[in-house]
């Protein structure tokens, strides 16, 4: 059975999309979700389907990477190929090889779920363990508390004040008006919101998009900000808890997000708004 890679094409994002959407499951590593890709789609579609790699098997779609840079590939794999040996040594070789259109030369990264057999071949040829992340999970099969803040979900009329907390939440951030229209008009968003948290006086001091999977299916978190000049004061805990609450309703079976393991802070955050700690993932990386 061969197996082919290819850049995704604009139309085969809908295809690609709905794939991740079905591999995620609770208490599986998949390192990859819809919203990864709903995030990456605010720089347009174009952009989205020139950073996607697909792996295919007789034309069935067997892993999925995404290049947050040229530099950094994260992946999917199919759950029950993840120790496929066949998959595991193309997709090393793929990795490996400038020439294949994946990663550039030099030093790279390549994050796929812990576990999987690429892993095992990838520290085989030399390759190292990158900095430790932390995912965060909270289950959302009971109540989720209030977070007792007034929460909006952003239409396109409130696009300004989301871009503007995300800019105020994250040194160098780019996310501007335009990049929150084409992130809304993209496939994931369909079963996505971004939130809005304001303060007493009605000022905007919070900030996040949610992106569902489907019905009983890891909702995820990507991204939640806290604006600069309104921290210390709970509004990321409470963020968090409105999060969770929006997941719930469109129908996720948990909340889930991830952090680098030296961010103590949002670390505390989510941990106070239930979301508990799982065991460390690394991607692994290639010194130049």
């Amino acid at each position: 059975m061969a197996i082919a890679l290819s850049a995704a094409g604009i139309g085969e994002l809908g295809e690609v999309v709905g794939v991740l959407r079905e591999w995620q499951r609770e208490s599986l590593p998949v390192q990859l979700h819809p919203g990864d890709l709903g995030w990456f789609w605010r720089f347009g579609a174009e952009a989205t389907a020139a950073a996607t790699r697909v792996w295919r098997r007789d034309g069935e779609i067997v892993a999925v990477g995404m290049l947050d840079e040229p530099d950094w590939l994260r992946m999917a794999i199919a759950p029950e190929l993840q120790r496929d040996d066949e998959l595991a040594r193309r997709i090393v070789d793929d990795v490996s090889t400038p020439e294949t259109g994946v990663l550039i030369d030099g030093q790279v990264a390549v994050e796929t779920p812990m576990g999987a057999l690429v892993q095992d071949l990838l520290f085989k040829d030399g390759w190292d363990a990158d900095k430790p992340w932390v995912p965060l999970v909270r289950s959302l099969s009971g109540l989720v508390p209030d977070p007792e803040l007034r929460v909006d979900v952003v239409g396109a009329e409130d696009a300004h004040e989301r871009t503007a907390v995300q800019r105020a939440s994250f040194d160098g951030s780019t996310f501007t008006d335009d990049r929150w229209f084409a992130m809304a008009d993209g496939v994931p968003y369909a079963e996505a919101r971004c939130l809005i948290a304001r303060n007493k006086l009605g000022e905007s001091v919070a900030a996040a998009t949610v992106w569902s999977a489907g019905e009983g299916r890891p909702g995820y978190i990507e991204p939640m900000g806290v604006h600069r000049l309104h921290r210390g004061r709970g509004y990321g805990t409470a963020m968090v808890l409105a999060c969770a609450r929006a997941l719930q309703e469109l129908g996720a079976s948990s909340v889930y997000t991830c952090t680098p393991a030296s961010n103590d802070g949002a670390i505390a955050t989510y941990h106070a708004a239930g979301l508990e700690p799982q065991p460390e993932i690394r991607a692994q990386n290639r010194n130049a």
